[in-house]
C-alpha cells in the first residue's frame, strides 16, 4: 500500500485527510516522531508555509509520499484578512474560539454588510523520487452574524459555503468532506499519487 506522511499535529486535519482516502492510503503524521520539531511557519503565502514544513518532514521521511497543508480563511470586508495568520488570528495561543469572536467582532467594525469569504487550502507535496508538488483548493462563502453548529474546527462555525444557508459546524463533516478547500485539494493529491505509480509502500 502506498504510504503518505503528513506534517501536521492537528487531529482534526488527519481525521479530515482519513476520512477522504479511506483505506486507499496508509497514512502517517509527525506525531508519530518523537524527535520532529515544527519548524516556525514564516512564510508570506500559504504555499510558503506548507513548503516549510513539507520540506521538513521530507529531511526525515525520504522514499515516502510526504505532505503538508496550510489552509486559512480571506474575508473580503478584511481586505483577505486573517489569510496566513488563521490559527493565530487573537493571538499566538489562541483558541478557535478567539479567533472566531475577533474575525467577528473586526468584521463588524471594518465591514458589517460585505460578508464574502474563502477557505483556501494549499498541499505541497513530495514523491518518493523528491518531484515537488503543489496543490490548490478554495471554497467560497459569506460569513454568519454569529457563530452557529457543533461540529468542526476552526472557522466552520461561521462559514456558509455558497449555495448552502447553513455553516460548516452546522453541515457537519460529511458534508464539509465533499466541497471544502482541503477536501479539494486532499482528492487531487489522491489523483496524482495514484497517477505515479508504482511508489514505494
Amino acid at each position: 500500500m502506498t504510504l503518505l506522511w503528513i506534517s501536521t499535529t492537528n487531529q482534526n486535519k488527519l481525521n479530515e485527510f482519513r476520512n477522504i482516502l479511506g483505506d486507499a492510503i496508509e497514512i502517517h503524521s509527525v506525531g508519530e516522531l518523537n524527535y520532529y520539531s515544527a519548524p516556525p511557519e514564516t512564510g508570506k503565502t500559504f504555499e510558503d508555509n506548507a513548503r516549510i514544513k513539507a520540506k521538513t518532514l521530507k529531511a526525515l521521511r525520504s522514499g515516502v509520499w510526504v505532505v503538508a497543508d496550510d489552509s486559512g480563511l480571506e474575508v473580503e470586508g478584511l481586505g483577505g484578512l486573517p489569510g496566513v495568520h488563521s490559527a493565530r488570528y487573537a493571538g499566538d495561543k489562541a483558541s478557535d474560539k478567539e479567533n472566531v469572536a475577533k474575525l467577528l467582532k473586526m468584521l463588524q467594525i471594518r465591514s458589517p454588510v460585505n460578508r464574502k469569504a474563502a477557505m483556501l487550502c494549499t498541499l505541497v507535496a513530495y514523491a518518493p523520487g523528491g518531484t515537488e508538488h503543489v496543490i490548490h483548493g478554495t471554497i467560497h462563502g459569506q460569513i454568519s452574524l454569529t457563530a452557529r453548529g457543533q461540529t468542526g474546527f476552526g472557522y466552520d462555525p461561521i462559514f456558509v459555503p455558497d449555495g448552502q444557508d447553513q455553516t460548516y459546524a452546522e453541515l457537519g463533516p460529511a458534508a464539509k468532506n465533499q466541497t471544502s478547500h482541503r477536501a479539494q485539494a486532499i482528492r487531487e493529491l489522491f489523483r496524482l499519487m495514484m497517477d505515479n505509480v508504482p511508489q514505494n509502500s
